[in-house]
């Protein structure tokens, strides 16, 4: 019987300083984000059942990381100590035609759909190439880092889209961004939308199936050298929502995310090219949306920058009295939030100067917490 293993910060902090005994750092500080973990679970899953458990501090790693070798194997033992390395890794900024994205800070990705189906704005921007350019020009003044166009709705129960006619609604909105000189991702799921797109200005691809809709995309990535979203979804077919059947739901997308950036990478995808986002809202209930949001920490084990897209989602809706998609402001502030607050490193939404605000204030206090008031002379 298989056993997997699983190294999951669950005690973080604001400032190395804060978690400092004299000694030394405390706290590592988490996959290059302005987050900081003291204190850790190893959790080894055997047979569908947690077989072992262990929580550990700094002072503890070699020991704690070990300890499963004897029961499980050195291999199982080797995969824990690769996980305690990718917690730690500062991951290189994206380059996306001339700009440059760091990501020692939470980025926001702002949202624009092309669809007449969108779960979120109803077609708003579909057929009115002005209205469009200037929300685009808006969430860039107000502070996106990349817009990330879709011509297809994902939200369940939609109708797959014709890939000409995905692109005929991408394309424009491609062109009017790029003529703005914005990073572009384009959010498909299909090679010929996303060929069309990069030789119109787009930079980077955001694959809703991780690359196994479409058996060309995992190539035309590849070749083209851009960066790609992987997103976890239980679908493979046209809808991406059937199929979720979750023992753990949580170590269930760590597993898949893990073999999906394996056969991207030996399909020829530059590792740090990568990126993982746990799919919130795709196949998924309240309760494993939730987990996966507690969880998220858990992520940066995989070694691969993390993208959160919560805005405006269902499970907004499910916790406060059903408010319609335009009514979800609040909620998606705070989950974006939560996911800054676990390192998350791009943080997708559709209300961008609200989030931008929200990112900043946040960062503000992140400083503040750099200077530990414990440390200051009297």
């Amino acid at each position: 019987m298989t056993a997997s293993v699983y190294v999951q910060p669950i005690g973080l902090s604001s400032g190395p300083q804060s978690e400092s005994t004299g000694d030394g750092p405390g706290a590592i500080r988490l996959a290059g984000s302005m987050v900081y973990a003291s204190r850790f679970a190893l959790l080894v899953r055997e047979g569908g059942k947690v077989a072992h458990r262990r929580v550990f501090g700094l002072g503890e790693v070699a020991e704690a990381l070990s300890e499963p070798e004897g029961r499980f194997g050195a291999a199982l033992a080797s995969e824990a100590e690769r996980q305690w390395a990718n917690l730690q890794l500062v991951h290189a900024p994206l380059q996306l035609g001339e700009r440059t994205i760091r990501l020692d800070q939470p980025q926001v990705m702002g949202v624009l759909n092309v669809t007449p189906d969108s779960f979120s704005d109803g077609g708003e921007f579909m057929d009115k190439p002005d209205v469009a350019r200037a929300h685009a020009a808006a969430m860039m003044e107000a502070g996106a880092a990349i817009i990330d166009i879709g011509g297809e709705s994902t939200r369940p129960g939609a109708a797959a889209t014709w890939e000409g006619d995905e692109i005929e609604r991408v394309i424009p909105a491609v062109e009017h961004c790029a003529s703005m000189g914005a990073a572009i991702s384009v959010d498909t799921r299909r090679a010929g939308v996303l060929e069309a797109a990069i030789a119109n200005g787009a930079h980077m691809a955001n694959d809703v199936s991780a690359l196994r809709y479409d058996p060309r995309m995992m190539e035309l990535t590849a070749n083209a050298g851009c960066p790609v979203v992987l997103m976890h979804a239980p679908g493979t077919g046209d809808d991406l929502h059937e199929g979720a059947g979750y023992t753990n739901v949580v170590t269930d997308v760590f597993d898949m995310l893990k073999a999906q950036r394996e056969r991207a990478i030996a399909g020829g995808i530059a590792e740090e090219r990568i990126m993982l986002d746990p799919g919130i809202g795709f196949g998924k209930s309240l309760a494993d949306n939730l987990a996966l949001i507690n969880a998220l920490p858990l992520f940066h084990a995989l070694g691969s920058p993390l993208l959160l897209g919560v805005s405006r989602k269902r499970m907004i809706g499910a916790l406060s009295n059903e408010e319609p998609a335009h009514k979800r402001l609040g909620g998606s502030i705070a989950l974006a939030v939560r996911g800054m607050e676990a390192g998350v490193h791009l943080i997708r939404a559709h209300d961008v100067a609200e989030t931008v605000q929200a990112r900043n204030v946040w960062r503000g206090l992140r400083d503040a917490a750099l200077t530990d008031f414990s440390q200051l002379p009297e």
